[in-house]
Order: C-alpha cells, then sequence, then structure tokens
C-alpha cells in the first residue's frame, strides 16, 4: 500500500515521500495517527503543488543544516559517567546526554535526530546526526569514567 508520509518517520521516510508499507501497518497506525495519507491522484497532485511552494524554504532549511554540520565539524563530544573496574558503565549512554553535551558546546539538536549503537563500555564511538533529509554529520563520542 502506498502512503504520503506527513511527517518525518526514523527509518521509513520524509515528510512528503511516497512509501509503500504493509497495509495494516498504514490502516492502523500511520494514517490514524496523522502520520499519513493514501497516496492516491488528488493526494499526490496536492503534495505535488505544497513541494512546490516550500521550495524556497526547504533550500534554506537545508543551507542552515549544512552550517551547523560545519560547525561541528570534527567535534568530539566527552561524556562522563560511572564505570566499574572493567571498564563497564552502569547503564547505558542515551540520546538524550548527547543532546545535552551539543547543547552544552552550543547546538541545539534534537535526540530524536541523534542515532548510534549502544554504549555500553568505556571508549570511543560514532554517532550520526541527521540534520536534513540530505544532510547528515558523524561526531565522536568519548565516553570516560568519573
Amino acid at each position: 500500500m502506498e502512503v504520503i508520509l506527513k511527517d518525518d518517520i526514523q527509518g521509513l521516510g520524509y515528510k512528503n515521500d511516497t512509501v509503500t508499507v504493509k497495509p495494516g501497518y498504514a490502516r492502523n497506525y500511520l494514517i490514524p495517527q496523522g502520520f499519513a495519507i493514501i497516496a492516491n491522484d488528488a493526494n499526490k497532485k496536492v503534495v505535488e503543488e505544497n513541494i512546490k511552494q516550500a521550495a524556497h524554504k526547504a533550500e534554506k532549511l537545508k543551507k542552515d543544516a549544512e552550517e551547523i554540520a560545519n560547525k561541528m565539524g570534527d567535534l568530539t563530544l566527552e561524556i562522563g559517567t560511572k564505570a566499574g573496574e572493567s571498564g563497564k558503565i552502569f547503564g547505558a549512554i542515551t540520546t538524550i546526554q548527547v543532546a545535552e553535551g551539543l547543547k552544552n558546546k552550543g547546538f541545539d539538536i534534537d535526540r530524536k535526530k541523534i542515532s548510534f549503537n549502544p554504549i555500553k563500555q568505556i571508549g570511543d564511538y560514532k554517532a550520526m546526526i541527521d540534520l536534513h533529509r540530505d544532510v547528515q554529520h558523524e561526531i565522536s563520542i568519548k565516553v570516560v569514567a568519573e
């Protein structure tokens, strides 16, 4: 079943994308929650017109995202946490902690736009920040014991 996304959905697509999903997922989740609409001819025309009108605004958003990525550069974020003697940390590093660390550095990034593999040991890791549909930026995370 084809649907047109009304919002960015991680792992599925971005706003105004036409994606194919299973019918049950569309009928029971995406459409009732307001995340998508059925991709019929009328809705496709409406979305195309909206895209044309929003092209200028989208270009500005992309330019802003690229500026943020350039400002971040090779940013290494240091996060301190409690850890055992073997280097295993108590709990895990979450996107909330990474978002707070970025905020302290002057970057206000939503935690939902940050992704990385689970961090449960002291060491160096990489995180991907999804700034725009065409702009992703990778940062380094250094987890140290407090």
